[in-house]
């Protein structure tokens, strides 16, 4: 019966774990399209500024006087600061493989393209080498965890009866 349970617990985890490439590869998709979108926010705000003869910050600083004005002044701040984060995750994510993108896993930040992927996620099947090596690693990490819970219940058990 432990076998079964720790062989469940191997291939849910291979299974989840298969999808890993796929999700990655879709998320970096997403973030690619967010950082044009919001670049071209950006370019068309430092051209505004140049038209006027501002650098961005000046033009920032001009967004004063009124409650609306600083609102926006707030917003294009936010705007700029996520631009730049997502530009930076988008650059060490693009090119990496599945692989070094688990171990950049603190560069898939933004919670709202997270959730649009996560929403739209469709389940691949693990046709490439990444895909197969993901899956394997799933199912020993998964059978080992199980089987080292079970492990510890058993030790547990034992020492009750000695």
């Amino acid at each position: 019966m432990v076998k079964l349970v720790k062989m469940t617990g191997g291939v849910l985890l291979a299974c989840s774990m298969s999808q890993f490439p796929e999700y990655s590869q879709q998320y970096v998709q997403r973030l690619g399209g967010a950082v044009d979108e919001l670049t071209t926010v950006v370019q068309d705000f430092d051209q505004s500024a140049q038209v006027t003869g501002q650098d961005r910050e000046d033009a920032l600083l001009s967004m004063q006087g009124t409650e609306f004005l600083s609102r926006r002044q707030d917003d294009m701040r936010r705007t700029i600061t996520r631009q730049e984060e997502l530009t930076e995750n988008y650059a060490a994510l693009q090119d990496a493989s599945a692989f070094e993108r688990l171990l950049s896993i603190s560069k898939f930040t933004d919670t709202g393209i997270t959730e649009r992927t996560w929403d739209d996620f469709q389940p691949a099947i693990p046709l490439t080498v990444d895909g197969l090596i993901f899956t394997v690693a799933g199912y020993l990490a998964g059978y080992a965890a199980v089987g080292g819970v079970t492990g510890l219940r058993r030790r547990k058990r034992r020492r009750r009866l000695i």
